[in-house]
């Protein structure tokens, strides 16, 4: 009998030669140490908002969390993997169920009933009590249930991606919107100074220092000015309907936010155990690796495929003719015994199934290794950019004292009449420009703040791994390691 049984094992459908080397790569896979340099800083906190002391702003992330559908949509695609977890559950239990069947049918007198059944019509009454159970014995459905738990795991990573992308792109539109009041205080004082001039080039075309070409210039310059200030208005108001959106509100929403009071901000200091630790502090980056261990899983499912598969199946009822007979004793029936489906010959599918798992196990591998070359530049980039702003800074407001002393100095000699109309609006333009240069890269800088700590994660931690081998225990599957950074399956 072994013989026999090891003779058909050979003839099945089997998985030689399909495997993959593929492999998560880790943070020291790439160079950081000069982009990402050793600090002793601390990862930021989940209410790393609060860092710029603006109630209003943690107010519209708490309203954005609450009521923006895209976190619904968050939640749904987790409970949906919930259930799916669930379904995969039930399939490692026995199953036992009911059923009652009623039938009225006239049989054939020259088929296999005989007379006085057969040519007659007969009501057959029949109610079984079954169970079955698949003894899974090369793991098939415990793998299915690990894969599914592994992608629950990584679509709340996923809702927690959604989190962070809604709260980082409110406090950046926020931010945005306090640009604009600072831009349009800007223009606002600029809209002033033409009109001083206005009225300084008209007292100076009445006692002949000037013409009217000057005071036309004058009047052109108001009135670019004021269209500069009207435009900032326009967009200050977009601003607030693009904020409304990102609350899940109607555009009037947006009308009823307040200026707002951003201040400065923690200081910029990176965590000392980067980059080791961002694996675990991006959720993205969790449900990629998520993602790469229900692969794993998948594609040992897909080889379970290959073995045979038994099934223990009873059942206890009664079956009988007619309404009369169906509760008596004789009219007991019962069956129980195994069975199993053995491949032999599929004409390749089953190896095709295992060909695209692998497919889809090295697709998930370098999705994951290019969310990671992906974090790693995000937090390099917005250092780099924090640095160069603080850099641009202490120029920028050297150069807007210096610019808005020339230009009082002008706008004083020109009143007096030992300057021209020229080099009061050069000087003019000049101070404007300083002043909306230190305007932005303020506002740059906070920008730049916002990003930098949505890079490192938003204050995410992963501790998912517990959970899910509490989840496979108590389904009677061997626990798991969480995802390993080195994972490769042959």
């Amino acid at each position: 009998m072994t013989v026999i049984f090891a003779a058909v094992l050979s003839a099945c459908a089997n998985y030689a030669g399909i495997s993959s080397d593929k492999q998560l790569a880790t943070p020291d896979t790439y160079a950081t140490q000069q982009s990402i340099p050793a600090d002793s800083g601390q990862w930021p906190a989940v209410d790393w908002a609060d860092q710029f002391g603006d109630a209003q702003l943690k107010a519209l992330l708490e309203e954005a969390l609450k009521s923006n559908p895209s976190i619904e949509q968050a939640r749904a695609r987790v409970a949906a993997a919930a259930a799916y977890s669930e379904t995969a559950k039930a399939s490692t239990m026995p199953q036992v169920g009911a059923t009652y069947s009623f039938t009225r049918q006239q049989y054939s007198s020259t088929a296999l009933v005989p007379p006085p059944y057969g040519g007659s019509w007969q009501s057959e009454n029949k109610g079984l009590l079954s169970a079955s159970y698949d003894l899974d014995l090369w793991g098939k459905n415990r793998e299915a249930l690990k894969a599914s738990l592994s992608q629950l795991q990584a679509s709340k990573a996923d809702a927690e991606v959604v989190r962070l992308s809604l709260t980082s792109a409110t406090a950046r539109a926020y931010n945005q919107l306090a640009r604009l009041f600072a831009l349009r205080d800007i223009a606002q004082q600029e809209v002033t100074q033409r009109e001083q001039i206005d009225r300084i080039t008209a007292g100076r075309i009445a006692t002949g220092l000037d013409t009217q070409v000057e005071r036309k210039t004058a009047q052109a310059n108001l009135a670019s000015s004021r269209a500069a200030l009207a435009s900032l208005d326009g967009s200050i108001l977009t601003t607030r309907y693009q904020l409304a959106a990102l609350l899940g509100a109607g555009p009037d929403r947006g009308l009823a936010i307040a200026r707002p009071s951003l201040g400065i901000g923690d200081e910029v200091r990176l965590p000392a155990n980067l980059p080791a630790d961002l694996v675990s502090r991006r959720p993205d980056l969790v449900a990629a690796k998520w993602r790469v261990d229900a692969l794993v899983h998948d594609v040992k499912e897909a080889k379970a495929e290959f073995y045979p598969d038994i099934n223990l199946s009873a059942a206890i009822g009664l079956d009988a003719f007619g309404f009369g007979r169906f509760l008596n004793a004789a009219s007991r029936t019962a069956s129980v015994g195994p069975a199993i489906h053995l491949p032999i010959f599929d004409g390749g599918q089953l190896r095709a199934q295992l060909k695209g798992r692998y497919a889809d196990f090295d697709y998930a591998v370098a999705a994951y290794n290019q969310t990671l070359v992906t974090a790693l530049s995000e937090v390099a980039t917005q250092l780099a950019q924090i640095r160069s702003t603080d850099e641009q800074l202490v120029d920028a407001l050297a150069a807007q004292e210096a610019a808005r002393s020339a230009d009082q100095l002008a706008l004083v000699q020109y009143k007096a009449g030992l300057a021209n109309q020229l080099t009061v609006l050069n000087a003019d333009t000049t101070a404007l420009q300083a002043d909306e240069q230190v305007a932005n890269l303020k506002m740059n800088r906070r920008d730049q703040q916002i990003a930098l700590a949505a890079a490192l994660g938003g204050g995410y931690s992963d501790n998912a791994g517990a959970d899910t081998d509490a989840a496979r225990q108590s389904a009677g599957a061997a626990p798991a390691v969480k995802p390993n950074p080195v994972v490769a399956v042959r």
